[in-house]
């Protein structure tokens, strides 16, 4: 969840199903006329329009980023998870616009967030505090948090979802992707549904937060004893499908550490990366959203806080066995028996054309280099992101292969991209074979 920043402002959250699709036509039929007059101007200088010349315009792109951070909700949960999944697709200076979804938020104005904590406490719900504080401490797409203290003395965060999340998730899914592929924003090519269907249900998942809260419990468990990390306790007694109460816990942003001495910043990406691979072959269950906000560090303790577990799930029994054998091979150098699980993960079918195989498996080979350098890996100083960048840009582009694989390799390879993104931002050294020997 991103921190309140300086642009974000007291917005109320458009929360009736009408008002929210008077808000999509309105942004299409402003996108269409800006359209028709671009190509008017291209026709009048002797030149014929191609559609990314009057669709694909910063301008267009800025209206479509700036209407869905007011809508919030649904809406802007997904153009954030285009603006990660399709972002290297788009130009830089649109690709730019774009994140800004991923750091802007607005908040509720205080009569909004006052009706949405009466529907879930009753009434009298300030009796139950000594201080609440209305602005929050961080806004994101769904929701944003509040401190607070209890008449009986605990100090707390309190995540307060905006109102009519819910019933708008699958509507608001369907209208950002239509409005995206006319504004030019997602390439037309680029076949999405099946993500589509599956942002859906990790939409509705999300916006329970007594679903989260019981992912936050479980890894709160499981991390218990590990003194490298941190995850705050949940307060049930206070916590509904809308709200979600939990331990305020102290600490800064993950990206400030990019100042830090280089051994904090090996310590801190070693012990982040050999918790994704605890989730996937021990817990066999991953938080799966790589947002930054999602860490937080303490300089006093040097523990790292885990936030956000809306994002959490369980992985098929079969799916860590098949990956702990890809990583094997690929470690091995067995090309024929990493194109072999490759195809049984389902990342290409049976039918796919022997030069797509051969990419997807020259693209995993590449993935495995940081595995294969004995004496650890040096993120700030390769270009493997841009190489593999490349492959996969030119994979996307070519009409020929569109293959959708299962959504649960999906969501870890985010998570994995992720986590490699934050680890070449703080420019760590991390001996990844060490880490994954062990399970494998």
């Amino acid at each position: 969840m991103a921190e309140d920043r300086s642009s974000s402002r007291a917005l109320a959250v458009p929360s009736g199903r009408f008002s929210r699709l008077a808000r999509f036509g309105g942004l299409a039929t402003n996108i269409a006329g800006s359209a028709a007059l671009n190509s008017a101007r291209h026709l009048s200088q002797g030149r014929r329009p191609q559609a990314s010349d009057v669709l694909l315009t910063p301008a267009n792109v800025r209206k479509v980023a700036d209407q869905l951070a007011q809508m919030r909700g649904a809406a802007m949960k997904v153009g954030q998870l285009i603006s990660m999944d399709a972002g290297d697709m788009l130009p830089p200076e649109l690709a730019e616009i774009m994140a800004r979804l991923r750091a802007d938020a607005h908040f509720m104005p205080g009569p909004q967030l006052k009706s949405v904590l009466t529907a879930a406490w009753g009434r009298d719900w300030l009796k139950r505090f000594t201080k609440f504080d209305t602005r929050p401490i961080a806004a994101a797409s769904i929701g944003q948090v509040h401190r607070a203290q209890t008449a009986d003395g605990r100090d707390l965060a309190i995540k307060v979802q905006y109102p009519g999340v819910r019933r708008s998730i699958d509507s608001d899914v369907n209208n950002v992707a239509a409005l995206m592929r006319l504004s030019g924003v997602m390439p037309r090519e680029l076949d999405i549904r099946p993500m589509l269907d599956e942002a859906k249900r990790e939409l509705h998942d999300e916006a329970d937060y007594e679903r989260e809260g019981h992912y936050l419990t479980r890894f709160g468990d499981l991390l218990a004893d590990d003194p490298a990390f941190r995850v705050p306790g949940l307060h049930a007694d206070l916590t509904t499908r809308d709200v979600l109460a939990m331990d305020y816990v102290e600490g800064v942003g993950i990206e400030t550490l990019t100042s830090a001495p280089q051994e904090t910043r090996d310590r801190v990406m070693t012990v982040l990366i050999g918790l994704v691979f605890r989730e996937l072959f021990a817990f066999r269950m991953m938080q799966t959203d790589p947002n930054f906000a999602n860490y937080r560090y303490q300089p006093d303790t040097g523990r790292i806080v885990l936030l956000d577990f809306g994002a959490a799930r369980e992985f098929r029994p079969e799916m860590p066995e098949q990956f702990r054998r890809l990583m094997k091979m690929g470690l091995d150098g067995d090309r024929d028996g990493m194109r072999a699980t490759i195809r049984e993960i389902g990342f290409f079918g049976d039918d796919t054309k022997a030069r797509h195989q051969q990419i997807m498996t020259d693209m995993f080979d590449q993935s495995m280099e940081p595995l294969r350098h004995p004496d650890g890996f040096d993120f700030g100083g390769n270009d493997l992101a841009m190489r593999m960048r490349d492959a996969g840009m030119a994979l996307g582009a070519d009409r020929d292969f569109w293959h959708i694989p299962p959504m649960d390799t999906l969501f870890m390879q985010r998570k994995f991209s992720g986590v490699y993104m934050l680890a070449s931002r703080l420019k760590a050294r991390v001996n990844l074979r060490a880490i994954i020997q062990p399970y494998l």
